[in-house]
């Protein structure tokens, strides 16, 4: 299994960070999605990026976002392991599942300058 490269991980954190400092609901959620993106190929950041999705939709009485990241949270590790996940998706439930997007210009700079 991969390692995250320390850069990536870095902005993983960065994002992840401040999911917890900003008190506006929709800029959690583009903290969540950026960090979804980086995370993807990497089991464990994957599935905690998607505990962090429920977490939020769960305090905004969100159910279709709920049962998404129920679904999410089960497939996120074995996808990721076995290498199977939509390139750049958000990690939402209105993306869908298995839909690849594209990849902000930003992330895809650190990710294949990191590679």
């Amino acid at each position: 299994m991969t390692r995250m490269p320390e850069r990536i991980r870095a902005a993983y954190n960065a994002e992840m960070y401040d999911v917890g400092t900003t008190s506006d609901d929709a800029h959690k959620w583009i903290h969540l999605e950026q960090a979804h993106i980086l995370a993807q190929p990497y089991p464990w950041p994957h599935t905690r990026n998607h505990v962090a999705m429920l977490t939020l939709a769960l305090r905004q009485r969100d159910w279709r976002e709920v049962r998404g990241q129920l679904v999410r949270i089960v497939v996120a590790a074995p996808g990721s392991a076995l290498r199977r996940y939509p390139s750049g998706n958000t990690g939402r439930t209105a993306a869908g599942l298995t839909t690849p997007m594209p990849i902000p210009d930003q992330l895809a700079n650190l990710l294949t300058n990191s590679a």
